[in-house]
């Protein structure tokens, strides 16, 4: 796999969530660190994702917004 992306985090599938349009997949890092995406039904059934599969998680992102009350 070749990415401009520098971000690009390995991982496992612990738990995949259907809604009607969109999926939420929790992905566990290294360190028991996890990470969530919301993506398309239709995509996740694709990439035929489920629990203990091997994943990257690939974030590309020009800002990181951090806020407090």
């Amino acid at each position: 796999m070749k990415i401009s992306a520098c971000n690009v985090l390995k991982g496992k599938v612990v738990k995949v969530t259907h809604g009607a349009v969109n999926s939420e997949v929790v992905v566990q890092l290294a360190g028991g660190v996890e990470i969530i995406a919301i993506i398309t039904k239709k995509s996740a059934k694709d990439l035929r994702l489920s629990k203990g599969k091997e994943v990257y998680g690939i974030i590309k992102a020009s800002h990181v917004i951090i806020a407090t009350d």
